[in-house]
């Protein structure tokens, strides 16, 4: 008997009719023989509310965050009466929502009264949106004659205690799988479990980051070595390109680990960057589907980079960047610069994109999502100031109103020409490249533009992705 590792993404769920198709699909596999698990996010929409609803506590405003619940409580409770036949099986999973909505509540009455909301508040308070989720999914399971069940994932993913952002402890989640969950999966439970949570050893809720989701559905597909792990989304699967920027935009029927992670790093929304993470040694395919057009085949993702007939296999851009540039003559054959560079950076909370250096070592660059570059650069200047003060380094340049334009294609890697034609096509277009990065990898080129010629640059590198014309030196 296989087993299959769904993951079900917001908008998959966040509709009666769209929790009606995820059961479809549910029950056709276990009705095929395959073991299923199932791992949900919260309804769209409602992560972003219930974040909002401890921010109004943490203020006071008692009246928005009752506000908040009462939705919540509406909106899942639609779904149940839609799609649950009025009885006790239905009177049980409202009743779990109100008992989760009364902590919710609690929550954020202690946070008004502290006036204040600590990471681990959030966390638990964001945490409702899938566990509301999860309840009702499993509900309606049941109702489709299933034996499904909905768990916490904090009953069997162990994390650190970096709220907001925590990080898996691989060990102890290996052991509650193998103690708690596999033991259910043989007894031919479905589980349904939340996505984006677990918690620490002391059992204190947690979340992985926004849009963890995709990391929790692989970190189960790995703990209970998966056959496969099915991402359930609102895309055919991974694209050619963002199709809101060129309609011209394709299914790819065919990706690699590295190229998948490259596409999610540098913007591409269908997978989240870590989801390769946790399946990579194991080498568990993953297939990238459409909840709303659950024949389609989708987007097939595993460990062999296959060769393309196109130049390039996709193209992909990040909005909302700054390029920092660090420089200064003194700098040259001076060790340690970037390093205590990039420390300070990551100490400002600034994850960086891309970074590229001059050959005279002179200046290098890289780029941080915007928000963060005034904090690193604050923090860069800080750690550099003896530099600063001899003159060795001039400072830290800022330059906002730019974006990250990635090209993608493991088959790049070996083929001459392939830089060529992609800088020969911004050039025609009189595109200016500020800064490019490639990886020793080969599989992408990274190159930071102007902001405004950002559609421009990936429609005219699109053409790339779609003609098969060989590549000359």
């Amino acid at each position: 008997m296989r087993t299959v590792t769904m993951k079900f993404g917001g908008t998959s769920v966040g509709s009666p009719e769209a929790i009606a198709n995820v059961a479809d699909i549910v029950t056709d596999a276990r009705a095929s023989g395959d073991r299923v698990l199932v791992v949900v996010s919260a309804m769209s929409g409602v992560t972003d509310a219930l974040l909002n609803s401890v921010r109004e506590a943490a203020s006071g405003n008692r009246w928005a965050y009752l506000s908040c619940s009462q939705k919540l409580r509406d909106r899942h409770e639609e779904v149940a009466n839609f799609l649950m036949a009025a009885g006790k099986p239905r009177e049980a999973v409202l009743a779990e929502i109100e008992q989760l909505l009364k902590q919710h509540v609690d929550l954020c009455e202690a946070v008004r009264i502290l006036g204040e909301a600590t990471p681990r508040i959030t966390d638990a308070v964001v945490s409702f949106g899938e566990r509301l989720s999860s309840r009702v999914i499993a509900g309606i399971l049941r109702e489709r004659g299933l034996n499904a069940s909905a768990y916490d994932a904090g009953q069997f993913l162990v994390t650190d205690e970096n709220y907001g952002s925590a990080n898996p402890q691989w060990h102890d989640t290996q052991a509650r799988v193998n103690g708690f969950l596999r033991p259910i999966l043989e007894r031919d439970v479905t589980p349904v479990i939340t996505g984006y949570i677990g918690a620490t050893r002391d059992g204190n809720p947690t979340t992985l980051g926004r849009g963890g989701s995709d990391f929790s559905g692989a970190i189960f597909a790995a703990a209970t070595e998966s056959d496969e792990l099915i991402i359930w989304t609102d895309v055919d699967g991974v694209m050619t390109t963002d199709p809101r920027i060129d309609a011209r935009a394709k299914v790819l029927p065919y990706v690699s680990y590295t190229e998948v992670g490259e596409l999610a790093f540098y913007g591409a929304k269908v997978l989240h960057p870590k989801t390769v993470q946790p399946i990579l040694q194991k080498g568990i395919p993953v297939r990238v589907r459409n909840t709303f057009n659950r024949h389609y085949p989708g987007t097939l993702v595993g460990p062999a980079s296959e060769p393309s007939t196109t130049i390039i296999k996709a193209v992909t851009s990040v909005r909302n960047v700054c390029l920092l540039t660090v420089s200064g003559k003194g700098m040259i054959g001076v060790p340690g610069i970037a390093g205590r560079t990039f420390l300070a950076a990551a100490n400002a909370g600034a994850n960086i994109l891309m970074i590229s250096q001059a050959s005279s070592e002179q200046n290098f660059c890289f780029v941080v999502i915007d928000d963060r570059a005034d904090h690193a650069k604050t923090a860069i200047e800080t750690e550099l100031a003896s530099e600063i003060a001899r003159q060795d380094v001039d400072g830290v340049e800022v330059l906002d109103n730019v974006a990250i334009v990635t090209v993608v294609g493991a088959g790049m890697r070996g083929t001459p020409g392939v830089s060529g034609r992609v800088f020969t096509t911004m050039g025609n277009q009189a595109i200016n490249v500020i800064a490019i990065a490639q990886g020793a990898s080969e599989c992408s080129i990274s190159f930071v533009v102007d902001k405004q010629h950002l559609e421009s640059a990936v429609v005219n590198l699109h053409d790339l992705a779609l003609e098969s014309v060989p590549v000359t030196a």
